[in-house]
């Protein structure tokens, strides 16, 4: 089935995963903290991707830059001048909206909007004790800003060859007019990104392996594939600097909406960065060519719209043994604990020790493993079976004689002994 935001909301807030930001203020629009299982499911997709797009690969870097940066950075680039949305304003209410999110009547009380005008959605802020406009200063709306400021500084040290690509895993900050459907839309996220310079006739075939890549991440990640579509987007809706941009959307419950992007941003970054700063943002081309710009092919992932596809993906509702149950079946690689491990009896000392014992040899290989001792065996499986977890593990009186152990998976509900020396490979990702 389809999971409803609903669904999604309630078993985030109830299992641990997602908190409304300041929640016991009242909360904070467009904010929200990840709980105990949100911060590990989080970080095991940050992971992942990570091992995916550099680490296993021979031709990229990896960055972490800085949130705050010269505001220099931001004028050069075009975000100071014209990273905007439009706004209207209720002659009413005074409520605001985007104005490419409402009809023409305030969706609130009726009213009638006013003129529509541009707002810029960097968050401002000051650097030092004076706060006047030689202070003022910018959180970065993206992080591919501080991988073009570097690229001088990646070339000099590090000495690649075209083509080859830097990633960042960070912190965006948007001033959104109306944050909005849980984690999709928030003034605080999370990207991986990469920009990947290449030479510019090599462009279309980069372009291609990064769009084929997109699709084998979607797979290993856990989203669900029927549910992920290419969007083509024409030459009126582009970016100014981008000559081909594909949109990778997803089916949430509200709606498609862009999930991922892809772009061709040819050389405009560099060029402005290089005409803004006086620094020769180039590199030699190959072996006895000439220094030239690099072109740039960038894919986009938010961190935050990944955690919500793989949550709507992974929701299933069904029955087992005649009750009702609700799961989610993550893939083992993001899945927030990997095992849990139980006594059959938590009264019984002899098997509580062992099981303990288990636990603690389990953990010291797969760090995410839960201790679970609270009711009867079948609410602990429902409690696990509702977070994700692939496997249950329950240390009965056999265990004291044969050392094996019962082992449960998520899935299908299918029960088989295992020896105990085994289970490090069966849970392990």
């Amino acid at each position: 089935m389809n999971a409803t935001m609903e669904n999604i909301i309630s078993l985030c807030k109830r299992r641990g995963f997602l908190f409304q930001g300041s929640e016991i203020y009242g909360g904070l629009a467009g904010t929200w903290d990840y709980g105990p299982l949100g911060v590990s499911l989080k970080n095991n997709i940050k992971n992942l991707w990570w091992r995916m797009f550099v680490e296993s690969r021979d031709d990229m870097h990896g960055i972490d830059a800085a949130i705050i940066m010269n505001p220099k950075v931001w004028e050069a680039s075009g975000h100071v001048a014209g990273f905007s949305d439009p706004l209207v304003e209720c002659k009413k209410c005074k409520k605001r909206f985007r104005a490419d999110h409402v009809g023409e009547k305030c969706p609130e009380c009726g009213g009638i909007f006013g003129e529509v005008r541009q707002f810029n959605m960097m968050f401002k802020t000051n650097i030092g004790p004076l706060e006047d406009v030689s202070s003022i200063s910018y959180l970065r709306p993206e992080t591919a800003g501080g991988i073009f400021v570097n690229f001088k500084n990646i070339v000099d040290t590090m000495r690649p060859k075209l083509p080859f690509g830097v990633a960042q895993i960070g912190k965006a900050f948007r001033n959104e007019i109306a944050p909005r459907d849980f984690i999709f839309r928030s003034r605080e996220f999370e990207q991986m990104e990469i920009e990947y310079f290449v030479k510019p006739e090599m462009w279309k075939g980069q372009f291609e392996n990064f769009r084929l890549a997109i699709h084998d991440w979607v797979r290993a990640v856990g989203i669900a594939t029927e549910r992920v579509h290419e969007l083509e987007v024409g030459d009126g809706d582009r970016a100014h600097y981008s000559k081909r941009t594909i949109d990778f959307e997803f089916d949430f419950p509200f709606g498609r909406k862009e999930l991922y992007g892809l772009a061709y941003r040819t050389d405009f970054d560099l060029t402005a960065h290089a005409t803004a700063s006086g620094q020769a943002l180039s590199m030699q081309g190959g072996e006895g060519e000439p220094p030239i710009i690099p072109h740039v092919i960038e894919p986009s992932f938010g961190v935050d719209r990944t955690v919500l596809a793989v949550l709507a993906s992974s929701y299933r509702e069904d029955t087992m043994n005649g009750e009702s149950r609700t799961y989610l079946a993550f893939n083992k690689a993001v899945a927030p604990v990997k095992a849990a491990v139980f006594p059959l009896l938590k009264n019984k000392p002899e098997l509580v020790g062992k099981a303990h014992t288990l636990y603690s040899t389990l953990k010291a290989k797969v760090p995410q493993i839960m201790w679970d001792d609270n009711g009867n065996i079948g609410k602990r499986y429902r409690r696990q079976d509702e977070i994700g977890t692939p496997y249950c593990i329950t240390v009965d009186f056999d265990t004291l004689e044969d050392e094996t152990a019962t082992v449960r998976e998520r899935d299908t509900g299918e029960q088989r002994r295992v020896a105990i020396t085994e289970l490090p490979s069966i849970i392990g990702v």
